[in-house]
């Protein structure tokens, strides 16, 4: 498989919320307005520079410039990307960020050409306003989360139970052959995946039964990259060369016990003997599949923000030691966001706040965030390549 170079301008990454789905209430939410993204971009790009950002982490939002099947309107898209350029930051766009057109499932025969057409029309339209730029995609977000939601738990379409394998298998299909589809337009596009990194353990006492599930579950979260490298469901086109560079999301509560999903604590005085440090889970990761990796998520709510930015700085720092090409992390969100089910819940998660109203104009640093960042940013700096 060739060798790719890093293709970051930045190691340290903002992400800004950009799902468009349909909640656990069928409302279709659109969190780049109600964050007031869009209306502040330029600003928000311009707030980066305090911390050197100049890579982010955007979406295309696919509902909204597929109204109607095949026919796109990419001039929101323009706009960002011309943001961008204005002020020096480089973009990864996420294709489908756990959003669909109304008239769309990953149950629907339709999903998978359509998927693939929109992959054609912004691969082609990227390149006819970026043409000199390295185009950075990620396919479809979180296949192995959203997969859950919609297929298992009911909290987005399709609004199915038990059935997150078959939501699953429809998105890895759609997702490879629209990887397919950038890779023949332009085969030095990078794909860069964003699946949860979890760790899922027995309860204490444990069963041997209990045990042998909880390391079956575990397995589980590696389905979706097992299908883009074409070490399960081959029938569905995967390929080894699919896969460019590995994006993990990792929160506080990736860790928890099956059966009740009871989380493991991250920080406390005394550790659960099950809890694994966010280094050992992606030494892991590493070592299976064999290709750089980033950090394409992460953060935490309310006062513990600062402290989960230095933990998680330890964390990358041990990574780095191990001479694993580890090439960024991304702080999700950048700008605080609410939640999606209760948009009057905004989860202090940011390292910029913002006014408790929709579309909010008003961005409030948030100082300890941000002096564990520098902090972080100095502390890591004699290690990156």
């Amino acid at each position: 498989m060739a060798e790719i170079k890093n293709p970051f301008q930045s190691f340290w990454m903002g992400g800004y919320e950009c799902t468009d789905q349909l909640n656990t209430h069928g409302n279709r939410v659109d969190f780049l307005h109600i964050t007031s993204h869009l209306e502040l971009i330029n600003e928000d790009y311009k707030q980066l520079q305090t911390f050197s950002i100049t890579t982010v982490r955007e979406g295309i939002r696919w509902s909204q410039i597929e109204k109607e099947p095949y026919e796109y309107d990419f001039s929101t898209v323009h706009q960002m990307i011309d943001a961008g350029k204005a002020n020096g930051v480089q973009q990864i766009w996420d294709i489908c960020h756990f959003g669909y057109p109304d008239d769309l499932s990953p149950l629907h025969p339709h999903f998978t050409r359509r998927f693939v057409a929109l992959c054609k029309a912004f691969a082609t339209f990227y390149f006819s306003v970026n043409p000199d730029e390295t185009l950075i995609v990620t396919p479809i977000n979180e296949v192995s989360f959203i997969s859950w939601l919609g297929g298992d738990v009911a909290g987005t379409s399709p609004y199915c139970r038990h059935n997150g394998w078959e939501v699953k298998y429809g998105l890895m299909r759609a997702y490879i052959a629209g990887v397919k589809a950038f890779k023949e337009i332009n085969p030095a596009t990078v794909i860069l995946t964003t699946e949860p990194l979890v760790n899922m353990v027995p309860p204490l006492n444990a069963t041997p039964e209990e045990i042998l599930d909880a390391r079956k579950q575990h397995e589980l979260q590696f389905q979706s990259v097992d299908m883009l490298c074409g070490k399960i469901c081959p029938e569905l086109g995967g390929k080894p060369e699919y896969l460019d560079i590995l994006g993990f999301n990792y929160y506080y509560n990736n860790q928890w016990v099956i059966g009740n999903f009871q989380f493991l604590g991250w920080n406390d005085r005394v550790p659960d003997p099950r809890f694994r440090l966010l280094s050992d889970l992606l030494r892991d990761a590493y070592l299976r599949y064999n290709r750089p990796i980033a950090l394409t998520e992460t953060s935490h709510p309310g006062v513990d923000r600062p402290v989960w930015i230095r933990q998680i700085t330890s964390e990358i720092g041990k990574v780095l030691q191990l001479n694993i090409p580890f090439w960024g992390v991304c702080i999700y969100p950048i700008i605080d966001r609410p939640d999606w089910d209760n948009l009057k819940n905004w989860h202090h998660s940011g390292v910029w706040d913002t006014d408790s109203g929709a579309l909010s104009d008003n961005r409030i640093l948030h100082e300890p965030s941000a002096h564990a960042l520098l902090e972080s940013q100095q502390k890591l700096a004699n290690m990156i390549r």
